[in-house]
């Protein structure tokens, strides 16, 4: 199997919040690398062994690791034994490494929450985006807030003078999220948030947050539901599942009848390698549902996760998901791809990004930019293992209004640190800035092939506090999408 880049895209989001004095950007980014499985006799997982064997006798709540990763020698979930991972701080999706067998035979769970009934979203699991807060008619913020992530659902639209509030919009992932429709035909309700990610589930990401609905005067809507989390779990010998697997999106609040119901969390990812997976349990990524009060109106559904297992010898599994037919097929790609290409918004107004942002809406700011920065603003990008030339579209989402979009400069420097920059204003509120990139490389002399076909682009995207990706496009239509942290 030959691998040749044809044409690469990156997509970065960022956030941001005006308050009396200034304008809050909250960061986010992800971007993928794309890497051909190279055809072996053996799987490794590359764990180290350092944490040990993992064998829980008892319910456990575990948050996930800072580095998003477990090196186990082996794994056994008992029957009857449940383990909830928790989202660390910096949201990493979970990674799973382990030199021996694993054997699940109880539950791992990654759910979404439910939106929270005082008016906050509902957390996302691990690798996952949290829910949009419900519209607040106390202070005027009528409108629903977007959930996180890039599949998020929108706000429900809502004021003092809106009848009836708007529902919120179920979160997109590997399906798009719903549509809310409440009275009126649903002219006030969010939109459904937009497909994202690949069956090959690279990058590693788990499910978008679904949007707030709205409020009218003294009253506050409804939450979204978060997203699913995202797990990978990786043997050097066998994996084993018995028992359940679960990765849902989480429902949507309905408080009253009076305001927005909140919009359902997308399903998240399940990624299993190894040289041989079997058993006859289940792989649950469905996405939250949508509520209402009223007969044929209810916020938006959240979309459907990805389940994806890579092995040499997967005959032996009867393992049933939900949605049915969901999961898909492979021999073992690499844990991780080096070298991948990635995109970044570095500053907005002049104001550095953290390291690590958060990028969230419902969350406190990344970065603040004084109000007396004057629109328009630079937002300054950098790419790397990006081609020099490279346009970049910048788009801006506001939590309430109109998307805009705009192109930056052409990357220049060099393939392996390039930057560039573009212009644009930004409103009072709170916003998700994207960054996309689009490399056209029909013109190399040396084609790219993949799995057997010729690869016309790559597209590389960049995800709220995430990693690298990349999509491979072949001529047939296919995307085959690889990860790097």
């Amino acid at each position: 199997m030959f691998v040749n880049q044809r044409e690469a895209v990156g997509r970065h989001l960022l956030k941001t919040k005006r308050w009396a004095n200034s304008v809050g950007l909250l960061l986010a980014l992800v971007a993928c690398a794309a890497l051909p499985a190279r055809a072996q006799n053996t799987f490794s997982s590359g764990s180290t062994g350092a944490d040990g064997a993992f064998s829980p006798t008892t319910n456990q709540t575990i948050v996930v690791p800072d580095s998003g990763v477990f090196n186990f020698t082996t794994v056994t979930v008992p029957s009857g034994i449940t383990i909830t991972f928790a989202r660390n701080t910096s949201n990493k999706p979970l990674t799973i490494l382990a030199s021996g067998d694993v054997v699940i035979s109880g539950n791992v769970n990654l759910d979404g929450k439910t939106g929270n009934s005082n008016g906050s979203g509902g957390t996302g699991g691990p690798g996952g985006f949290s829910g949009g807060a419900g519209g607040y008619g106390f202070d005027q913020s009528f409108s629903g807030i977007p959930g996180d992530g890039p599949g998020g659902g929108g706000g429900g639209i809502g004021g003092a003078s809106v009848n009836p509030p708007g529902y919120g919009g179920g979160a997109g992932y590997s399906t798009a999220g719903g549509t809310g429709f409440g009275g009126s035909g649903g002219v006030n309700s969010g939109q459904g948030g937009a497909r994202y990610g690949a069956v090959t589930v690279l990058p590693l990401i788990g499910g978008s947050g679904g949007g707030g609905g709205a409020a009218t005067a003294n009253t506050r809507g409804s939450a979204g539901g978060g997203g699913g989390g995202a797990i990978l779990i990786a043997s050097s010998t066998s994996i084993t599942i018995n028992g359940n697997i679960l990765a849902r999106g989480g429902a949507g609040d309905n408080q009253t009848c009076s305001t927005g119901p909140g919009g359902g969390g997308s399903g998240g990812a399940v990624r299993l390698i190894a040289n041989t997976v079997k058993g006859g349990g289940s792989i649950q990524v469905n996405g939250g549902s949508g509520t209402g009060c009223f007969s044929g109106q209810s916020s938006g559904n959240g979309g459907q996760g990805f389940v994806r297992v890579e092995a040499f010898d997967y005959s032996a599994l009867t393992t049933s998901t939900s949605p049915a037919g969901i999961i898909s097929f492979a021999l073992p790609h690499p844990v991780t791809v080096s070298n991948a290409p990635s995109l970044r918004i570095a500053s907005v107004g002049g104001v550095n990004a953290p390291a690590s942002p958060i990028g969230s809406l419902q969350g406190v700011p990344d970065i603040v930019v004084p109000t007396t920065t004057t629109n328009p603003m630079t937002v300054a990008l950098e790419g790397a293992n990006l081609p020099v030339g490279t346009v970049v579209q910048v788009t801006l989402t506001p939590s309430r209004g109109n998307r805009t979009s705009v192109q930056s400069s052409a990357l220049t420097g060099t393939e392996a640190a390039s930057t560039a920059s573009a212009s644009l204003s930004l409103p009072t509120g709170v916003s998700v800035i994207s960054a996309s990139a689009v490399i056209d490389l029909t013109s190399k002399a040396d084609p790219l092939f993949m799995d057997g076909e010729r690869v016309n682009r790559i597209e590389v995207a960049a995800v709220f506090g995430g990693a690298s990706e990349v999509t491979y496009v072949t001529q047939s239509g296919r995307r085959i999408k690889r990860v790097s942290n």
